[in-house]
């Protein structure tokens, strides 16, 4: 027979479970085009995009499955060279966020297309300086853009979004210009599929992958 304390313990495990279940499947929301975006290149170009949304092991591992992008990188944007590391950055006081470079193919997908992926399932963008079970400024919701116009359709789709209240809660998502992105840790890179049955992985992370292929089929890659 169980001790109370074991009860009590595996009711707070049960507890987390759900909740971290709950979190993950919770990011995927229906939302429209954006009204202005680039277009599409008239030939292969490829071009870079950075975001910020929680952990960067689901962001990268969303990305990865988006037609068009070339390759998709976990690493640290917004703070300087000398804290770019991992155990640094989870203090939450260098000023970085877990981010992910895109590199994508500027004929086969657009900036807007990118960010529509990234406010519809790979976070929840309504969440300030935390994302599910991670809290801190360093899983800040964040854009950071390489020139004017990625900034004008970023701030512009923002506007969109909460014009057409997309979300129960106005977007927290920060846009800000990127000054260096610094590669993570290579264990960090590729995380979800060389630990795909990791806990946190299967309860935050493989959800986003589902709700991609479910709610952006044009736009899922194996």
């Amino acid at each position: 027979m169980l001790k109370p304390s074991a009860i009590l313990l595996l009711l707070v495990v049960i507890t987390m479970f759900l909740n971290s279940c709950s979190m993950a499947s919770a990011s995927a929301v229906a939302i429209p085009d954006p009204k202005v975006d680039s277009a599409l290149a008239a030939k292969t170009t490829e071009q870079q995009a950075v975001f910020a949304g929680g952990c960067f092991w689901g962001v990268e591992a969303v990305f990865d499955h988006v037609k068009g992008v070339v390759k998709a990188e976990s690493g640290y944007a917004g703070g300087a060279a000398d804290t770019a590391k991992y155990y640094t950055v989870a203090s939450g006081g260098t000023g970085h966020a877990e981010s992910v470079r895109v590199t994508y193919d500027a004929s086969k997908i657009t900036y807007g297309q990118l960010l529509k992926v990234f406010f519809a399932v790979a976070h929840d963008p309504t969440e300030l300086n935390r994302q599910g079970p991670d809290v801190g400024s360093q899983y800040r919701s964040a854009i950071f853009y390489v020139n004017d116009e990625q900034k004008s359709i970023a701030e512009s789709y923002i506007q969109q979004l909460d014009q057409a209240k997309a979300f129960e809660e106005r977007i927290a998502t920060q846009v800000a210009p990127l000054d260096v992105f610094y590669e993570a840790e290579d264990y960090h890179q590729n995380y979800l599929v060389n630990h795909p049955n990791e806990p946190y992985i299967v309860y935050n992370d493989m959800p986003k992958l589902t709700n991609l292929r479910k709610l952006l089929p044009q736009f899922y890659k194996e």
